[in-house]
């Protein structure tokens, strides 16, 4: 191996290293029993920011409108109530917010298919606090999803 494959394969990580030494690695959800493309697979990380735009776009117009009067300090503190309460609320009765419907995903709890509102309650706080939203598994699942034991998919 010269030393530009070597630098390749420890710029692309170590997933496309093992990849090429031919290690299956299957398709994101193949473990969840999930299938490869079409409803009810993983959603996609362009789906679900988009749904996530769409969504604090929502709640920091509510904020800006009716609440605040102006933007400020207190209209992201606002949007960002409101963006819980919001999570809270449809994830836990419907199982997507305005966003997700938007964007043709829904959550589903892993073990019974809906999300009960304790679910949401800490899947939302968790994707409040950003970071665990960061932090992805091999199925493209966030720290906040596994934690909460549910998955973002397609409707």
């Amino acid at each position: 191996m010269d030393k530009r494959q070597a630098i390749g394969s420890w710029l692309s990580g170590p997933r496309a290293a093992a990849e090429d030494a031919g290690v299956d690695f299957g398709y994101r959800g193949q473990q969840l029993g999930l299938p490869e493309e079409g409803p009810g697979s993983i959603a996609r990380p362009g789906r679900r920011l988009g749904a996530l735009a769409v969504d604090w776009g929502l709640c920091v117009l509510i904020a800006y409108g009716l609440i605040t009067d102006g933007y400020g300090q207190a209209t992201s503190n606002w949007a960002l109530l409101l963006f819980f309460v919001l999570g809270v609320l449809t994830v836990g009765t419907v199982g997507f917010t305005p966003g997700k419907r938007l964007f043709g995903l829904r959550v589903v709890a892993l073990e019974s298919g809906t999300v009960n509102p304790l679910r949401a309650l800490l899947r939302t706080a968790l994707l409040c606090v950003a970071i665990p939203a960061l932090i992805w598994d091999r199925d493209g699942r966030g720290l906040h999803d596994r934690l909460a034991q549910t998955v973002e998919v397609r409707i």
